[in-house]
């Protein structure tokens, strides 16, 4: 079975100790296994007390960020790519304190609008900054996740096509494809093709719906890919992401462009999201399971 988690974005904006707290014990409420707790500015983040409340619900979390341009390691110039690598070493840090065994997210380059082309020179700086992350998440069990996005979000990966050469360049075994369904709804051909090329190396999946709200309401094709990951017998963590000017986070939302409110209920929108995806998910190994009779 599918770990099914949520972002914590359902809930609150930001983690001080009451937003963490009703994160957490609202995840839990709401019937998912894990939380995925933003780490866009990992300092923000009290390590021992999130640790803490997660023991006593007992619920896992990942953690996931973007990069800004100020941090964006697919630069040419050496001293925006240092303060990437810092501030991922650190966005690792409270994923290890946190224990939590997976960081994702825009990880490669800046999550923003570029005005060119991805560079030769930027790229071999993001495959070396990750390795040497790779190199330091594996000691501690920990999966990285490369989130393709849309071309609106980064100019870098926005296929699992590309997704998968870059995992290729950095050449370590705890480097992982984490698909999107907001983003393969824009970029991708289908959400078949895209499970299928990734394999084993897809390691984490969001799902989301193409307008951010409840699922099922917009044009995703859900049951195509739910079939897929069936089809490769994906075990891996699947999380539900949905963004509402009704939660703000200061530095996440504009960068989203979340400036309306698709929900306002937290609660009825995760369970809502809790029986859609595990009722999808149940039905296409049936079917599977049939065919293969």
């Amino acid at each position: 079975m599918n770990r099914i988690g949520v972002h914590a974005l359902v809930w609150v904006g930001g983690w001080s100790e009451p937003e963490c707290q009703q994160a957490i014990e609202s995840s839990k409420a709401a019937g998912f296994a894990l939380i995925e707790i933003p780490v866009l500015d990992p300092a923000t983040i009290d390590i021992a007390m999130t640790r803490r409340m997660l023991k006593s619900v007992g619920l896992e979390a990942g953690c996931s960020l973007g990069l800004s341009f100020d941090t964006d390691i697919s630069s040419a110039d050496p001293a925006v790519v240092a303060a990437g690598d810092r501030l991922l070493h650190e966005a690792l840090d409270v994923a290890r304190g946190i224990g939590a065994n997976y960081l994702g997210g825009v990880i490669y380059s800046a999550l923003g609008k570029y005005a060119q082309m991805p560079t030769s020179e930027g790229r071999a700086n993001c495959i070396n900054v990750l390795r040497g992350l790779a190199r330091d998440a594996a000691a501690d069990g920990i999966t990285l996740g490369l989130e393709t996005v849309n071309r609106y979000e980064s100019n870098l990966l926005n296929t699992a096509a590309q997704t998968l050469k870059l995992i290729e360049a950095i050449n370590e075994d705890n480097v992982v494809v984490h698909l999107d369904t907001y983003h393969m709804n824009i970029e991708e051909s289908d959400f078949r093709s895209p499970v299928l090329a990734c394999g084993d190396r897809l390691g984490y999946v969001h799902v989301g719906e193409s307008h951010r709200g409840y699922l099922g309401t917009g044009t995703v094709d859900f049951a195509t890919l739910f079939a897929a990951l069936a089809e490769i017998d994906y075990q891996g963590t699947i999380t539900f992401e949905s963004f509402s000017s009704a939660v703000v986070a200061p530095k996440l939302s504009t960068t989203l462009a979340i400036w309306r409110n698709l929900w306002s209920d937290g609660m009825d929108l995760a369970r809502h999201a809790r029986q859609f995806i595990d009722q999808g998910l149940r039905k296409a190994e049936r079917s599977l399971a049939e065919t293969n009779r």
